[in-house]
């Protein structure tokens, strides 16, 4: 959902992606006149000389999309309700059981003083402690302001139910702006959460393309330079203490192409066929 934290574009970009990739269906469609504030959040029509067309009022629906190898699950996306949380909520929570959904993930992006040069980390939460421990970086304790997915999440986990927060670590001086690397990251935790298949080449080479063009302004700026190499200083001290790295991003903080796994996957199949071979043939009767 819209409305929270978006540095990078993230939340924007990901909803965008999903809607061109997933092939959505709507299931049910929240009624807005109950859930949006509309003079805080006025929507967008166009005045056409002496005429007025294109109205369009925000949404927030349900859906069924499906994944690379059409695997079906539910998308939830839109804006954030301004008014009847607790309402909203308490629907929410009845479809997660009506539809015996097995784990709901929601992501937002906040800016951060860290480089581009690096990764983008984040803050895992919620219940799946195998990716708080594999990818949560920053593990902060602190009052914040709640959205309405903070408190669909708690409810979630007071509930006993599968729910995974991914909070994204953006560039603060990247978070005016689309971030492809951003929308990256959110895929790679989202099929990391949930299993699913998002097809990721176009995005990275979009983030090559950005980061490319990023460096090349930076380089002609020298107090833009300077402050890159202070926040990348910071970041590595900080992250000397770290052993966080996603499992798809090598040492020198490459994201290996769809080639590259798929070699990978063969020569692990091929290594694993081989040892069975080599288990038969020196059993015992053999």
């Amino acid at each position: 959902m819209q409305g929270l934290s978006d540095a990078g574009g993230a939340v924007s970009q990901l909803e965008e992606y999903l809607w061109e990739r997933c092939r959505p269906e709507e299931v049910l469609r929240f009624n807005a006149d109950l859930l949006l504030d509309y003079r805080a959040r006025r929507p967008v029509i166009t005045f056409d000389e002496d005429h007025l067309v294109d109205y369009s009022p925000e949404e927030l629906t349900l859906c069924v999309a499906r994944d690379e190898l059409g695997t079906p699950f539910l998308l939830l996306s839109g804006y954030e309700p301004d008014f009847r949380w607790d309402q909203f909520i308490d629907t929410v929570l009845l479809l997660v059981h009506e539809f015996e959904v097995s784990v709901t993930v929601w992501t937002h992006a906040i800016p951060m003083p860290v480089p581009h040069t690096r990764p983008i980390s984040m803050t895992v939460s919620g219940s799946r402690d195998d990716l708080i421990e594999a990818r949560s970086v920053w593990r902060p304790t602190t009052k914040l302001s709640a959205s309405a997915g903070h408190v669909l999440e708690y409810r979630l986990h007071s509930l006993g139910e599968e729910v995974v927060g991914l909070a994204l670590l953006v560039p603060h001086y990247l978070a005016n702006t689309e971030y492809p690397e951003a929308l990256y990251t959110s895929l790679d935790g989202i099929m990391a959460a949930t299993g699913l298949i998002l097809p990721t080449d176009d995005v990275r080479e979009q983030s090559r393309q950005f980061h490319a063009q990023v460096d090349t302004q930076i380089a002609d700026n020298q107090e833009s330079l300077e402050m890159v190499q202070t926040l990348e200083r910071r970041y590595d001290a900080y992250m000397e203490d770290q052993s966080v790295r996603s499992p798809l991003i090598g040492e020198d903080g490459a994201i290996p192409t769809a080639d590259q796994l798929a070699s990978e996957l063969e020569r692990f199949l091929a290594e694993r066929q081989s040892g069975s071979g080599d288990e038969e043939a020196g059993s015992p009767g053999s």
